[in-house]
This record gives C-alpha cells, structure tokens and sequence, in this order.
C-alpha cells in the first residue's frame, strides 16, 4: 500500500519526540572526526507546507511544534530543535516543517554522508525536488555544496530491502532510522526482521525506531519483541499527550526505541520528557516512559504524570 502521506500529520506531537532524539543522536556521532553515515529507511518528502495541502486539512502541528514555537524557557535539546526549524521559517511565521531527512542534513558535517529511501513515487520526487531546493539555497549563500552522489544519494526503493546493501558504512559508523508508515501489519514483522539482518551486519551501528502506540496487538507487542534482540544496550522512550479515546482512534501516543544509544541519551530525556509532557499535554491521561536495558532485560524505568 502507498496511500501514507506524512504531510496529514507533520509537526505533530510524535514529530517533536522523533526528531528531538533524532538531532541528539547525530550530534552525538558528530563528536568525533571521522565521518559517520546516516540511513533513512522511509525518507518521506523532506520538508512539508503547514499552511496548505496535507498539513492543513489536520492542522496536527498544533498539537506539537506550534505549542513550542514561542517559548522561551525550552531546555536544551528542545531549543536546539525549534531553533533548526525556525532557521527554515526566516520570516517568524511557522509555514514549514522539516522531515527527518531535512533534520539530518542540516546536522551533518561536510564528510558525513546521508542515504535516504523513500518509496512511494510522489513522496520520492518531492523529496529530490526538496533537496535540489535546499542545495541551490546554499549555493547562492556561498556555502560549499558537495556533488549529488557523495554527501547525499535519494533511492526511490523499499528502505527495508535497500539497507542491506548499505551495512556496514566504510567508515563503520552511523545511524539507521526506521520508520515505517505502519499502514499495513506486515510494517511491524518487517522492522524486527529488518533489524536483525542489520545487526549481523553492523552490530556496533546506532538504529532508532519509532513506533505508533496504538490499541492493536502488533503495535504493543514490537518494542517488547526488540527487547529480546541480542543488542549490548537498548533505550525506550514513549511520550503520550492524552487519555487514548474510547474508540482506540487517534494516535496519542508514539515511542522511540534505540539500539546501542550514546550514554548521553537517558540522562538527556530524564531531564527533557517531563517538560515535554507538560508543554504538550492535552489532558490527565499525559505521561512518558523511559526505560534502558541489554537484550537480556529491563535495567531501570519511569513514568510520569
């Protein structure tokens, strides 16, 4: 099925957990000189209107970014990440969203390197156009744009199956992300499956997921099944803005969950998601997550209200 446009529901509150986590982690890798490459399995279109078309129709934004568009006591991570957005909103005013390609791109350094999968053939042109946009942007700002092919390649194929070819990076260090649309049952067999192909491949890689929490048995039973993976560390983390309605419609709550996370994550979130809950909290039935553990156990959780 290709009917999943990400546009419906960008900036909305499981975009802010997402690409928070996101830009620390490759903040993280950056730390060091050598380069490191970034995999986005499920792309998207790479940068999205919220005044027209999709993100109009659900206006989902106002449930995330828009709550913390002018705040002035953000912690650090969120300032970070509000911030790269309003680089992209030079007049004030919040008319665009970044995906996550945009986010990784506008973290990477010169010699790291940016591999994204989008599959679905509308998605994939806007994304090529997005980033034919983003480079000529550059260029007139006299910034240095590396040759198409090098820093940044786009492949219109099934991330699932493209990430094999890509494992282990030459330089034996990256982030994969994966994030499936979830439209179909067989997103959540896949990600596990996908995952532990990977792992033999690139044990010592970075790879976060991020996850609907939804009534349906698929969506509660994957992180508990990645648990199980045999992986030296893994962190979960699940933000939730509301009470879940009667009906089980409606996404309130989404997670991340990441395998071989930089020591810096937890402490990270611990002091981060409880603002987080309370910016973006639309009723009681507010609260998140955290937990960190190897592929034998749980070594220490919290929830807040």
């Amino acid at each position: 099925m290709l009917s999943y446009r990400h546009a419906f529901h960008a900036g909305n509150h499981a975009d802010v957990l997402k690409h928070v986590v996101l830009i620390q982690l490759l903040r993280y890798l950056g730390q060091k000189d050598a380069p490191y490459m970034y995999i986005d399995t499920h792309a998207g279109a790479g940068v999205y209107a919220l005044d027209t078309g999709y993100a109009a129709k659900n206006t989902e934004y106002e449930s995330g970014i828009s709550r913390l568009w002018d705040r002035t006591d953000l912690p650090p991570a969120l300032a970070e990440y509000v911030g790269l957005i309003k680089e992209m909103n030079p007049s004030g005013k919040m008319r665009y969203y970044p995906g996550s390609p945009y986010c990784a791109d506008k973290v990477a350094r010169e010699q790291d390197r940016i591999r994204l999968f989008e599959l679905h053939p509308s998605e994939s042109k806007i994304l090529e156009e997005n980033f034919r946009k983003t480079e000529s942007h550059a260029a007139a700002q006299g910034q240095r744009v590396n040759a198409r092919g090098k820093r940044t390649m786009i492949q219109k194929t099934d991330g699932f199956i493209g990430l094999k070819s890509l494992l282990p990076p030459p330089s034996r260090r990256g982030l994969v992300l994966i994030d499936p649309p979830y439209e179909v049952k067989d997103d959540y067999r896949r990600v596990k499956d996908t995952l532990v192909d990977a792992l033999d491949r690139f044990p010592t890689g970075t790879y976060a997921v991020w996850y609907p929490v939804l009534n349906r048995m698929e969506s509660r039973q994957l992180p508990d099944k990645l648990k199980r993976l045999p992986v030296k560390e893994w962190l979960n983390v699940t933000l939730s803005v509301s009470t879940p309605s009667p009906d089980g419609f409606g996404l309130h709550s989404s997670g991340m969950f990441i395998i071989n996370p930089p020591w810096t994550l937890e402490p990270m979130l611990r002091e981060l998601m409880p603002y987080l809950v309370k910016a973006l909290a639309q009723d009681p039935g507010a609260g998140f997550t955290l937990e960190t553990g190897t592929g034998l156990g749980t070594q220490g959780g919290a929830r807040r209200g």
